[in-house]
């Protein structure tokens, strides 16, 4: 049986509590880096005890998500806002967004992560060697995951 498992379409709601309560909506992914990606967590370990037996536990971890916007689109701005919204520096407290983002993808399920911050973002434009502008990587950590 074929499966269509096209990215082409996706897009990602970002609702940050306080810069962004409506949301914002990302399209404008780079070609060079993925679109969205969601990095593998180890939510269990395991080890032996001294006589062999197999030992397991789960732990809870932060889910992480990392978004690449095309440098200098709209939506690398407007993440770029939320980033700087979030910043800390001496005298500036920052945004302390809670963020909810929600993937939807092009076959009509999504995702959705809350309980979410930004931790990552790139101040500045990066050039390659290339002479290209650097894709702008924007990564995330939530609390939970809901898929449907």
């Amino acid at each position: 049986m074929t499966q269509d498992i096209t990215g082409f379409g996706f897009s990602v709601t970002i609702i940050a509590s306080n810069t962004f309560p409506n949301g914002l909506v990302f399209t404008q992914a780079s070609d060079d880096a993925d679109g969205v990606d969601f990095p593998t967590v180890t939510i269990g370990d395991a080890t032996m005890g001294i006589n062999g037996d197999l030992l397991t536990w789960s732990k809870a971890v932060p889910l992480p998500m990392t978004i690449n916007a095309i440098p200098g689109s709209l939506d690398d701005d407007a993440l770029q806002t939320l980033a700087n919204a979030n910043r800390v520096s001496q005298g500036r407290q920052g945004a302390r967004d809670i963020i909810t983002a929600v993937v939807a993808y092009p076959n009509g399920t999504f995702a959705t992560l809350s309980g979410g911050k930004i931790l990552t973002s790139q101040f500045g434009k990066s050039i390659a060697a290339s002479g290209r502008q650097k894709t702008k990587p924007y990564s995330f950590t939530f609390q939970d995951f809901v898929e449907a």
